[in-house]
């Protein structure tokens, strides 16, 4: 089975399960990681994707949906979180449900040294900001883990990060 054929596959089930907890807020900063989930989030006419220029843009819409009653998801790579925590204290006083999709680098076969500080920084930055980690490593694991992050974020009224690993999704060649 190829790389393209499990993304595929683990995208669309990940995406149905948002889409089924209500989620119609999908932002995010590009990444190959979260490219597949953010196209099927392209074609639904019950979902929007937004674009952001940074990731805690992403917090603000999130944060922001929450208080019309709606659900988002931010997705980013791991690098991205490091732009977040004066967001994520906004998210954690103000008490804002908050999801978010960290799909990760710097972890299980890197190639690329720049990428490994930061991956090692993704657990204390979200710790300290009170943000509940839910951590993907095998496939048999994703239904399970967005399910409990999604209660975690839905009447548990918590900040949670599906954390994606490299060994979950296959280490980049860059």
């Amino acid at each position: 089975m190829t790389f393209e054929h499990t993304h595929t596959e683990w995208s669309g089930v990940m995406f149905s399960i948002l889409r089924d907890a209500g989620v119609k807020l999908f932002c995010y900063v590009p990444d190959r990681g979260n490219d597949r989930l953010i196209s099927l989030a392209e074609t639904d006419n019950k979902a929007r994707a937004i674009l952001l220029t940074t990731e805690e843009e992403g917090l603000a819409i999130c944060a922001g949906a929450d208080l019309v009653g709606e659900r988002g998801i931010l997705c980013m790579q791991s690098s991205g979180v490091g732009n977040c925590p004066n967001y994520l204290s906004l998210v954690n006083g103000a008490r804002f449900p908050l999801l978010m999709m960290v799909t990760m680098r710097g972890d299980y076969g890197e190639q690329n040294p720049w990428q490994y500080p930061m991956g090692r920084a993704v657990e204390p930055i979200l710790k300290a900001m009170e943000v509940l980690m839910f951590n993907v490593e095998h496939r048999n694991e994703l239904e399970r883990t967005t399910v409990a992050a999604l209660n975690a974020t839905g009447k548990g009224a918590q900040s949670a990060a599906i954390i994606l690993s490299q060994k979950f999704l296959g280490a980049k060649g860059f």
